[in-house]
């Protein structure tokens, strides 16, 4: 992956149900939105490409952002069970981890700066040294894929598991837990436990 091997991501058109629904889901009404950069399976828009600088000509440098509630109520729960703590530690003595977010933080900024430079070297998330907001390694990574970026990758297999999303906000076919080497039940969840009706709208 070359960082500077990026396109801007076009402004293709967001419809205004898709609007609404994203509305909903903030408890506000959306800024900025030129995209939606990941649709669930079950068809609402769960991650926002939104334009580093807003309508007001604030800058934000947030370019993928997390909006379904299923998925961001998980990505609090995991950082609730310290994954975040566990993925920072494995950054300070894998090098090949540690080259790997280098990279997405490399990619993320050249995407981001395609649209619009903010003069910054902030991606988000803690990258590349750390990680300290699960949100947004999960937008990205569902933004991008699952072979962009190793810990975006567990940060929704982790969800996508614990939380049961697998078919409905997360893709069925996304790598599993299992597939990655992690147990869920390094993890203390004893204060973070997903409710177990999450998937209770599949099929509607």
């Amino acid at each position: 992956m070359n960082p500077m091997d990026v396109t801007p991501v076009p402004p293709s058109p967001v419809s205004s149900d898709d609007l609404t629904i994203i509305a909903a889901q903030l408890g506000r009404q959306p800024r900025g939105v030129i995209a939606i950069a990941y649709r669930c399976p079950d068809g609402v828009p769960g991650v926002v490409t939104t334009s580093p600088r807003l309508p007001d000509g604030t800058p934000f440098p947030t370019l993928y952002y997390l909006t379904d509630p299923r998925l961001t109520a998980e990505a609090s729960r995991l950082e609730v069970a310290h994954v975040m703590n566990w993925m920072t530690d494995r950054l300070n003595t894998d090098l090949e981890l540690r080259a790997d977010y280098q990279r997405a933080h490399d990619y993320y900024l050249a995407k981001r700066n395609a649209l619009a430079d903010l003069g910054t070297d902030f991606s988000g998330g803690g990258m590349p040294d750390r990680v300290k907001c699960l949100h947004v390694l999960i937008a990205y990574a569902l933004a991008e894929g699952p072979d962009h970026f190793r810990l975006g990758t567990e940060a929704v297999a982790l969800a996508a598991d614990h939380a049961n999303l697998r078919g409905t906000a997360i893709p069925a076919t996304w790598p599993t837990c299992a597939e990655l080497g992690i147990t869920l039940s390094d993890f203390d969840f004893s204060n973070a436990e997903a409710p177990k009706t999450l998937n209770t709208t599949k099929g509607k």
